[in-house]
């Protein structure tokens, strides 16, 4: 616990078995209260996760804004502030000063690696195969990856050991992580086998006029192979330089102008390191990435797969370097290794001033799509759903067909209500990212309230066949059972669902809809409140509160929990209804009307406002007012019951007894439920009584 590594290691297993104070004591030492928070970025960033979850809302938002003015590529943090509503907008956050951080981080890393190889270029290898991505061969988000601040919403930063980030951003003490590799010490002495049967396999060639102990032939060995693109930064920068400079042969001529022997030598070397074809093969990146798998992919890691891909991705860029590096480190004689030498304080020069345009370029671009990918999230947080989506459409058309864009789409029409959009949304999603389950708890509501038993059943499946382990399928299959009206089951799944992630706030809100629909209103409040533990803005809890509460009768209880909803989400017209019928129920009829217009405002669509509405004028004895209401509301839902039932009501306070029967007919013979039958039927049978009458009795 003496090295900050440890400690940082030490916190994010113990945050991983839920002991937080343990996390937070070995983050914070008590001993220690002005100690630096170990591992940069990501060390502000678990620290944030902790307060969050121990309800310090201001401790949290301030690490979160800590870890992100050391690293501004760390999204994750950025995602929290949206969450718990603190976020600036994203322009401020990764605007010109995060792309500045970026460029200095940039340069200071590539000065020192280079300080490193200048001197002694036998340090080079050791140091590339410690510390894995060279600067110059990384795009920045790489670098992210390197500095150990890749974490997700339960961080798995488990590069902190190789590489750590000191507080002001710069490069940190590289001497101290000198220690040997574990995949190198597996591989040494074993010779990979043959991938391809006509390709010879990667010995040495004893006819090779190079040494073995040459910094050169350490790229071709077979113990470098998962490190190979990025060994020997140094030379690597000089070739880059050479091969675009205009001075100085052509790869290809320097080749055809070797002798005889050596030609001979640069064609079996060619075969054998795979410089054609096979490049990608033998000691290239995807052999770097399965022994990379190999050794470190864990169940439910996700940063392995994305450093993975990263380097697929990324083959392109690199092997047209490494193929030039392999080649001419095998083919070229002794007089052209010297003319390199002694071009070497040119060339790195202009290799610099372009790795120094091309990450001033990069980090500008990345700032541009973080700001747009940002301010639609902020925007949906706060739950400008409309707003968020016209920033959405902003974005190239490469990443809005992204599966996490998509989701975020098919988010924003859920909230809005509009339920064949947000189906939509969500299966392209799951057309462009078939195996990513984020947003597919909230898919399976949308298939849930469009009845779409069909197409909920086979969602559930395939999330289950997908990942048993990931909460979102157990919601999924809870709300399948819960359309069938089996909610005694569908609480066994979204009680699964809290068992694998307590922190997923929305599986609580769903067990306390499935208690509510049982009645029973005592664990449906345990539910509620355990999900307001986990996330105080998540406004379906304050919902479902103030639901049971006015069932209950306890209607300034109500109206607390949607008045807290209703501050958190004030876009939305069914809070809004039910504010309404609160404040209607405790007689404050003005606030009740001035809420209603502000529901049917926010959706026309919704009918509920309007009708209540009517039911508050009905009440205030404005009958002209309330049939107004009530003949627009006939024009929307022909075929409600209740509508005619209130008419009817109107029109016998208006002594109006042929058009009061009319109506009471009309509802009746929409088949409403059993309670309104008996209420429309007791109504019919006193059509003769005065209201008086019908009072006292």
């Amino acid at each position: 616990m003496q090295m900050a590594q440890s400690r940082y290691l030490f916190a994010l297993s113990c945050f991983q078995m839920d002991l937080l104070k343990e996390a937070e004591a070995a983050l914070c030492p008590a001993n220690e209260p002005g100690a630096e928070i170990p591992n940069g970025a990501a060390g502000h960033y678990l620290l944030g996760l902790i307060y969050r979850y121990t309800d310090r809302r201001k401790s949290a938002v301030h690490h979160f804004k800590q870890a992100l003015s050391v690293d501004p590529l760390m999204w994750a943090a950025y995602e929290e502030l949206c969450v718990l509503g603190a976020a600036e907008e994203a322009t401020a956050v990764f605007g010109d000063a995060a792309a500045l951080c970026i460029q200095k981080q940039y340069l200071s890393h590539g000065s020192a690696s280079q300080s490193l190889n200048m001197p002694n270029e036998d340090r080079s290898a050791v140091s590339a195969r410690n510390f894995g991505p060279g600067p110059d061969d990384a795009s920045p988000r790489q670098l992210k990856h390197m500095q150990g601040n890749n974490l997700r919403d339960i961080p798995g930063n488990y590069h902190g050991a190789a590489a750590v980030q000191s507080s002001n951003g710069g490069s940190s003490n590289i001497s101290f992580y000198n220690t040997p590799s574990p995949m190198v010490s597996q591989l040494s002495g074993v010779a990979p086998p043959p991938l391809y049967r006509n390709v010879q396999p990667n010995v040495p060639n004893p006819s090779i006029p190079i040494a073995d102990s040459s910094p050169r032939s350490t790229v071709n060995s077979t113990i470098q192979a998962p490190r190979r693109k990025f060994v020997d930064e140094g030379k690597l920068r000089k070739i880059s330089g050479r091969l675009f400079s205009d001075s100085g042969p052509r790869r290809s001529t320097r080749l055809s102008g070797d002798g005889g022997a050596n030609a001979n030598v640069s064609a079996t070397m060619a075969v054998g390191n795979g410089t054609s074809n096979s490049s990608k093969y033998f000691g290239g990146s995807k052999l770097s990435s399965m022994a990379f798998r190999a050794v470190t992919v864990r169940k439910g890691q996700s940063w392995t797969n994305e450093n993975i891909d990263e380097g697929i991705r990324n083959e392109n860029f690199d092997d047209s370097r490494s193929n030039s590096t392999l080649t001419t480190s095998s083919s070229s004689p002794s007089g052209d290794t010297r003319s390199l030498e002694q071009e070497g304080a040119v060339i790195p020069i202009n290799a610099d001033i372009m790795n120094g345009s091309r990450s001033i370029s990069g980090a500008s671009e990345i700032m541009d799509l973080l700001r747009t990918l940002g301010e639609g999230y902020r925007l949906s947080c706060m739950y400008r759903c409309q707003e968020a989506l016209d920033v959405y459409l902003k974005l190239p058309q490469k990443h809005y067909n992204t599966g996490w864009v998509l989701s975020q789409v098919g988010k924003a029409y859920f909230e809005l209500v509009d339920y064949l959009e947000a189906d939509w949304a969500f299966s392209l999603a799951r057309q462009a990212s078939p195996y990513s389950l984020e947003g597919m708890d909230m898919y399976s509501t949308v298939l849930y309230h469009l009845k779409e038993d069909m197409k909920l059943s086979y969602l559930a499946q395939e999330l289950i066949s997908t990942d048993r382990l990931a909460p979102e399928s157990w919601c999924a299959m809870g709300n399948c059972y819960s359309l069938q009206k089996d909610h005694e089951t569908a609480l066994r799944n979204f009680q699964r669902s809290v068992q694998l992630n307590p922190r997923f706030a929305y599986a609580h809100t769903l067990c306390g809809h499935e208690y509510v629909a049982l009645e029973d209103f005592d664990n449906g409040i345990k539910s509620y409140q355990s999900a307001l533990r986990v996330d105080t803005r998540h406004y379906n809890s304050w919902y479902g509160l103030g639901m049971i509460y006015l069932r209950q009768e306890k209607y300034e209880f109500s109206e607390h929990h949607f008045r807290m909803a209703f501050q958190i989400n004030p876009y939305s017209s069914v809070i809004m209804c039910y504010l309404g019928i609160a404040l209607h129920v405790l007689k404050r009829n003005d606030e009740a009307l001035v809420i209603m217009e502000k529901a049917i405002l926010a959706d026309k669509k919704n009918p509920l406002p309007m009708y209540q509405k009517a039911n508050i004028l009905v009440s205030l004895e404005k009958f002209d007012e309330a049939l107004e209401v009530l003949e627009e509301l006939k024009e929307y839902i022909p075929r409600e019951s209740s509508v005619f039932a209130l008419m009817g009501t109107i029109y016998k306070r208006h002594n109006m007894h042929e058009k009061a029967m009319l109506h009471f007919g009309l509802a009746l013979d929409l088949k409403p439920p059993a309670t309104d039958v008996a209420a429309i039927k007791s109504a019919i049978e006193k059509l003769h009584v005065p209201d008086e009458l019908e009072e006292e009795m």
